[in-house]
């Protein structure tokens, strides 16, 4: 890991908790999301130069704390509590949780909800929140300015929620895992294909929520789905960075000791409850390709079903993409792309349905359209590993 790459790390891994830490002590979003940015900006300046301190988590407290007592002087209630506060011996492991739980009230918007938390407790950039709800950046930004203000004016608690206001925030608050780890897993930005940090990120962040909810099955469910991606991490990538499909993974690199164990979670979840949610669902898919000893014998028609059950709860067009993948696989090519063209309008925004849809007619050998499919696609991403595979593609 490069010195950039450690820095970021540790700036990140921070941020979150000193943003809860401070949002508990003030009581107000968003004067300790203005703290916490304004402590992370100095830290990225001064610790290229400086190094990074020995306890960065109160080198970042006391910096945000110095900036506040300055920032807020005329506002004798904020310096009282600023003042008073000792420097912390180690944030609590709960806080970016209980963070998340207070950007996920159901008095905001869902939309809302999902890109304030993406943003503040999981330090992704507007450009990257806009990526994953394909969606512009004004628009995503002003969705996370009304959240922060609404938070504020209502007085939103910081907190983990009663027993009874789970069930209508957890819901949001798997979601915002979820695209955090997609985020990781494969990156919407030009800076990095993926962000192994990030995956950790979330991953912990469910194995936490595991523990607080042990007998909600979607929780298990998410937390077998990243380790199932996580244990197939070292084969994803050639050594220059370019992307490897899972067809031609070398799967004796994949660690097959935590498959075996996230299959285990998943089974055990699904055999207490017998009502698979979407999250059981793909975790249950990823099972399939990772339990399958090579590609030829992956089973496409189990998958197909499990597709079929998914979109059932949750009928998305990106799971009806990759649905359209494992239809290929069962029915052909044609029966694949026509079902993909149905859902056309709206993906086109979307790299890999243009991904898709090429790799489709060039099985179906109309070569040319499959070619400008694939422009399309590079067009649509900005991942390097992602527009090296399809500029090699192209290059054909």
């Amino acid at each position: 890991m490069s010195t950039e790459d450690e820095l970021a790390r540790v700036v990140r891994d921070h941020a979150g908790r000193l943003a809860g830490a401070l949002v508990s002590l003030l009581g107000d979003f968003s004067a300790a999301e203005d703290l916490v940015q304004d402590a992370v900006e100095i830290a990225l300046k001064r610790w290229p130069v400086e190094g990074i301190p020995e306890r960065p988590d109160a080198w970042l407290f006391t910096v945000a704390k110095r900036r506040g007592l300055d920032v807020l002087r005329r506002q004798q209630n904020y310096r009282l509590k600023l003042a008073l506060l000792p420097p912390p011996e180690q944030s609590p492991p709960d806080d970016r949780l209980r963070l998340i739980f207070t950007c996920c009230h159901p008095a905001l918007a869902r939309e809302a909800q999902v890109a304030l938390t993406l943003r503040v407790v999981c330090g992704l950039t507007t450009a990257q929140i806009a990526a994953a709800f394909l969606a512009s950046e004004s628009a995503v930004a002003q969705r996370i300015t009304r959240a922060k203000r609404k938070i504020t004016d209502a007085g939103i608690p910081y907190r983990i929620p009663r027993d009874d206001e789970l069930p209508e925030r957890l819901n949001e608050v798997l979601t915002v895992i979820y695209l955090l780890f997609n985020e990781g897993y494969l990156s919407s930005t030009a800076e990095r294909a993926h962000s192994r940090d990030l995956v950790d990120d979330a991953e912990w962040l469910t194995a936490l929520l595991h523990g607080l909810l042990p007998n909600e099955p979607e929780v298990a469910g998410l937390l077998a789905l990243i380790r199932l991606h996580r244990a197939r991490t070292a084969a994803r990538f050639t050594p220059a960075g370019d992307l490897i499909l899972l067809e031609d993974q070398d799967r004796t690199a994949w660690d097959h000791a935590a498959i075996a164990d996230a299959t285990a979670l998943l089974t055990r979840t699904a055999r207490r409850y017998h009502a698979p949610g979407p999250y059981q669902l793909q975790a249950a898919i990823a099972a399939c390709h990772s339990e399958a000893p090579t590609w030829p014998e992956t089973d496409w028609p189990q998958i197909l079903v499990l597709y079929d059950m998914l979109l059932t709860l949750q009928p998305t067009s990106v799971a009806g993409l990759h649905r359209s993948i494992a239809l290929s696989y069962v029915r052909g090519p044609a029966a694949a792309l026509a079902e993909l063209d149905e859902m056309a309008a709206g993906l086109q925004q979307y790299s890999l349905f243009h991904a898709t849809r090429a790799q489709l007619l060039r099985d179906l050998d109309r070569l040319a359209e499959a070619h400008d499919a694939d422009e399309r696609a590079a067009e649509l991403t900005a991942n390097p590993a992602q527009l090296g595979l399809l500029n090699e593609r192209l290059a054909r």
